[in-house]
């Protein structure tokens, strides 16, 4: 279902009212530095799903978790006080998958490119590369446009 420009105004929103809340607002020192990658709020303004990513590994991310679950309340609280709506969506924070997906796409990428520069090197050079010229052909066989047969 297509979204209406309204609500992927709100959804703009939200991700850059969110990110500057949790960079500067929320001083829970578990929340630590939390990129905001997108958010997606639903059609009828219910709810509103944070999608996030931050630098570390899992133990950090569950630190993380924690503190931003701590967090909800008041990220909704601050939301409703910036936020021009009637009712404010239900604030959830979902850790975002796709960045680390990413990030193992191009470390895969790069050993490959890896082993391709490597076999590159590994290999001996053939002496001549060059595709060999075609055979000459018999011009005084060779048929031209005007000429007759009949002479």
């Amino acid at each position: 279902m297509a979204l209406t420009h309204r609500v992927e105004r709100i959804q703009a929103q939200v991700r850059e009212e969110v990110s500057q809340m949790l960079a500067t607002e929320v001083r829970d020192p578990g929340v630590g530095l939390v990129t905001v990658t997108r958010t997606k709020v639903t059609g009828d303004l219910s709810l509103a799903r944070i999608y996030w990513t931050t630098i570390g590994d899992a133990a950090e991310r569950k630190k993380t978790v924690k503190a931003l679950e701590r967090a909800t309340g008041f990220v909704r609280h601050l939301l409703a006080e910036r936020l021009a709506l009637r009712r404010v969506p239900e604030v959830k924070f979902i850790f975002d998958e796709s960045v680390t997906a990413q990030a193992r796409i191009e470390e895969l990428i790069q050993e490959i490119h890896a082993e391709d520069a490597a076999r590159t090197v590994d290999s001996p050079i053939e002496a001549d590369h060059t595709p060999k010229p075609a055979e000459a052909r018999d011009q005084s066989s060779e048929r031209r446009p005007g000429d007759d047969e009949s002479k």
